[in-house]
């Protein structure tokens, strides 16, 4: 009893304190940075606690985030008071729970369909995609109740339309406890980074495996967006910028869009923060998190994350990051004034946003690169504001560990980058899909990637590619089975295509998209994702009885064979396995199987 008494005393003086000063550190006090001071103007967004339309972080003194049911009973009380908005499920959950969207729109859209039609800009911005890093959660409720039933913000609902789906994984959201994030202050009991099957969703955009991806690639096929959020909290090391976001440049797969995220709407996005109390950042991702001075990569996301899959489909995708160091209540503020900032840079710079998407949805480059390399040499240098640091020796590492003082400080550092564009192909008049493989036509659909099903058969002369040195990778990753590609060979051939087979034109709108899936050296492609792991396997094989009578036939005819032969004896490994030695032979006797690691997946040639 006694033990009980004094836990019960010790959260009361926790949450006693955390009310008078919500920027204390009530959870893991002892192991994070300290935390500095900070007053911010935004902390005027937030209502008194006792307000009739305070939300739980509100209530809580901006350090708690509310459980499922709580936040969506919250939700329906304001859109059942609001005629501006509704509510809409994109689909339920894999343990049976509505993933719910609310859209807010002063012309009455509140359909997918009716939003797509509109004239007004479109943002559509998600939070809990990782659930432990729910901060657009709480931020967007409080905007959206600023947009109506209080008014504060009425004046957006006449210039623009918002879906905010306030919880993505909402399994994982559930999956709530107090250290479940252990490198983030707050808020006290957070969700989970993966959802119910251990998935990460933010993996999972190019593959689609997961349930709750797909219900979200059907919603941003319906609505079609005109700017796309995805809310998230960082880790890693201290520094000063609590609300740090980016986008693929202007080397990705949309430099138009890319352009104007980058000129006019950072312009605007990182004034509203820092007029706010606020201070933004790029994206943050360090060389080594014990030194700054060794500099930050600029990342450039592949299409299996949110903002490489946005550049790689053409609409303008953006992720936040705030900094897991930084408050909840400071970050949950940050983020309000973001979106906030989000939705006016849309509504004023409209018309440049919708020409960059048509810009690059109308570009056909005829050569595309698939993947990205870090750049030999830096790309630049950033003036970074940062927190001192200083490295103290550990018993328990045995070596020396760092430790940030608090006290911020500005130093230049160099910017590193993967933006070196690789692995670039040719653009194909279409792929081939034979009929055996046109299940993956329910992945097309999902990405909104047009194609034709031929009814007739069809004899065209394609190229394949195959990869001899093919092999899966040793562990699973994210549910898939991946596999190591290899150098390919190339191979023209006459292909007689049954009907079923599918025909999918790269002269799309999606056609950037449909190379990044269809063409096997991707690394976000159908092939290295494992989806046609049936290829990597042998069926058919050779006896040896039967074998070394044909290799000593072989021998005696080809002069060239047996010179290769005693090249290859000189290799020890080889040399002492007998297996091997026949099956030198046999991969090269009409009865070796030519569909060995060969893709099916062909390209027309023009």
């Amino acid at each position: 009893m006694r033990a009980i008494t004094s836990l019960v005393l010790l959260l009361t003086l926790a949450v006693t304190a955390t009310a008078q000063d919500p920027d204390l550190d009530v959870h893991h006090i002892d192991h994070l940075p300290p935390v500095e001071t900070w007053n911010g103007a935004s902390i005027q967004l937030m209502l008194e606690p006792d307000h009739e339309w305070a939300t739980d972080f509100e209530k809580s003194g901006g350090y708690a985030s509310p459980d499922y049911e709580t936040t969506m009973a919250w939700a329906r009380r304001l859109v059942d008071a609001a005629d501006e908005l509704t509510m809409v499920s994109i689909g339920d959950s894999p343990q049976g729970r509505p993933i719910e969207a609310i859209v807010a729109s002063g012309e009455g859209a509140f359909t997918f369909e009716a939003l797509r039609a509109s004239d007004r800009p479109l943002v559509f911005a998600h939070a809990g995609i990782h659930s432990g890093e729910i901060d657009g959660k709480d931020a967007g409720f409080m905007l959206l109740r600023d947009m109506t039933v209080l008014g504060t913000k009425r004046d957006l609902l006449d210039r623009v339309n918002l879906v905010l789906l306030p919880i993505f994984s909402v399994d994982g959201h559930e999956r709530r406890g107090e250290h479940n994030r252990m490198n983030q202050r707050g808020p006290t009991v957070q969700g989970w980074r993966t959802n119910a099957r251990n998935l990460n969703l933010n993996r999972d955009y190019a593959k689609a495996r997961a349930l709750e991806t797909q219900h979200l690639l059907r919603a941003l096929e319906a609505c079609d967006p005109d700017l796309y959020l995805d809310l998230h909290v960082t880790d890693g090391a201290d520094y000063q910028y609590d609300i740090t976001y980016g986008f693929n440049g202007t080397h990705g797969w949309s430099p138009s869009i890319a352009a104007w995220l980058d000129g006019p709407y950072r312009r605007a996005v990182d004034r509203a923060l820092d007029e706010a109390g606020h201070v933004p950042g790029p994206l943050i991702f360090t060389v080594d998190r014990t030194d700054i001075t060794r500099g930050m990569y600029q990342w450039t996301a592949g299409p299996r994350y949110s903002n490489g899959y946005g550049d790689a489909r053409h609409l303008p995708t953006v992720l936040l990051e705030n900094h897991s160091l930084k408050p909840y209540r400071r970050r949950v503020l940050g983020t309000y004034v973001f979106l906030e900032a989000n939705l006016r840079a849309a509504a004023d710079h409209f018309d440049g946003l919708r020409e960059a998407i048509a810009a690059d949805r109308a570009a056909r480059p005829q050569r595309v690169h698939l993947d990205y390399a870090r750049s030999p040499e830096p790309l630049g240098t950033i003036d970074f504001r940062a927190i001192r640091s200083e490295m103290a020796p550990s018993d328990v590492t045995g070596t020396e560990v760092v430790r940030w003082t608090g006290e911020p400080h500005t130093v230049e550092i160099p910017i590193l980058g993967n933006a070196e564009r690789v692995t670039f192909v040719d653009r194909p008049a279409a792929y081939w899909i034979p009929a055996e493989w046109n299940h993956l036509a329910e992945l097309l659909d999902l990405h909104g990637v047009g194609y034709e099903r031929i009814d007739t058969e069809r004899s065209l002369e394609v190229q394949r590619m195959r990869f001899p040195d093919a092999t899966m990778a040793e562990s699973p990753y994210e549910g898939m089975a991946r596999v190591d590609a290899g150098e390919p060979t190339v191979e023209v051939d006459t292909v007689e295509f049954r009907p079923g087979s599918l025909r999918v034109p790269t002269d799309q709108d999606r056609g950037t998209l449909a190379m990044l899936l269809l063409e096997p050296q991707s690394p976000d492609g159908v092939f290295q994702w494992g989806f046609m792991l049936e290829v990597l396997q042998r069926t058919e094989y050779f006896e040896s009885y039967a074998m070394e009578p044909m290799a000593r036939e072989m021998l005696a005819e080809d002069p060239a064979l047996n010179e290769e032969f005693e090249e290859r004896l000189q290799d020890p490994e080889f040399a002492e396995n007998p297996r091997a030695r026949l099956n030198f032979f046999y991969e090269r006797t009409p009865y070796f199987d030519r569909a060995w690691k060969r893709v099916p997946i062909a390209r027309e040639l023009d």
